[in-house]
């Protein structure tokens, strides 16, 4: 069955304004964060292994949550959810960690201190995301209700 311009354009949603600063702050915050946790760990890991690996965690939850939110459709929205509560667990509690139980940290991570190596954005970020997701599917929810399935939404 072919799919029409209309529906693939319902299915696929549309990232303008704040979704793609956002969208474009994770994917340099998931590039920044995954290489530098491959180069520590593969240079010097016994150094600070939690930190080290923490970091990558981190790295890898912003590429999930960078796909999750351009996709953001069934599913993916789900994911992105998930993901920006566990980004957002994480900051916090590492965070905590780092400033209660210094010893853990021989280095820092990109969630030490609450981001502050990153310029907090990594405890910024994951609250924009909610409060983007969540105007996301208000918005995406009033076009659905408003839209004649007849008619096309350009």
């Amino acid at each position: 069955m072919a799919v029409s311009y209309e529906e693939s354009a319902l299915e696929q949603p549309r990232t303008s304004g704040l979704g793609r600063v956002l969208i474009t702050v994770y994917l340099i915050l998931a590039l920044a964060a995954t290489l530098r946790a491959v180069y520590q760990i593969i240079a010097k890991f016994d150094e600070a292994p939690l930190a080290y690996t923490l970091s990558l965690v981190s790295g890898l939850v912003y590429i999930l949550a960078t796909l999750a939110l351009l996709k953001r459709t069934g599913g993916w929205r789900i994911v992105a959810w998930v993901a920006l509560t566990f980004e957002l667990a994480g900051v916090l509690i590492v965070g905590t960690l780092s400033l209660t139980l210094p010893e853990l940290f021989a280095h820092d991570s990109v969630w030490s201190f609450f981001g502050s190596g990153y310029l907090f954005v990594p405890l910024v970020l994951p609250i924009l995301g909610m409060i983007w997701l969540r105007r996301d599917h208000a918005a995406s929810q009033d076009v659905n209700e408003d839209h004649d399935p007849g008619e096309s939404l350009y």
